[in-house]
């Protein structure tokens, strides 16, 4: 049989590994619990951010519909900064330079009996389709 002294003597040298064990515990149990936590904040972030530019492309102004009252007809670079566009404003032609630092209105004619109207002008090609397109023509040819 074993003295008091002999038990209370083992029981000090399984304490610490009890001890040791506790806190590794602890330790798993809070390192898991703040790796959950960073991940749902992940999640509400990118849910927020993914809801913001789901919003933004909705009310996008230049998707709203009509092209406005301005179309550009076209447009020529005259320079290596410069270019003369034509825009067409209610059934007008408007010539204007552009310039690095100015914008100048050099001529206004009737539009041309020839020419579109804006009800007329399709909208621009979106990119997705323009896309497809170049990629189908690099695969033929």
């Amino acid at each position: 049989m074993r003295s008091p002294l002999g038990k209370a003597a083992a029981a000090s040298v399984c304490l610490p590994d009890i001890a040791l064990a506790a806190d590794t515990a602890v330790s798993q149990v809070s390192t898991i619990g703040a790796l959950f936590q960073a991940l749902v904040a992940l999640a509400v972030v990118l849910a927020a951010l993914f809801g913001f530019l789901w919003l933004l492309r909705r009310l996008a102004p230049g998707q709203l519909g009509g092209q406005g009252v301005v179309r550009v007809v076209g447009g020529v670079m005259v320079g290596t900064r410069e270019r003369l566009v034509v825009v067409e404003v209610g059934g007008q032609w408007v010539l204007i330079g552009v310039a690095a630092g100015s914008v100048s209105h050099l001529h206004t004619m009737a539009r041309p009996e020839g020419a579109g109207t804006l009800a007329d002008a399709s909208p621009p090609a979106s990119f997705p389709g323009k896309l497809s397109e170049l990629l189908a023509r690099r695969k033929n040819g």
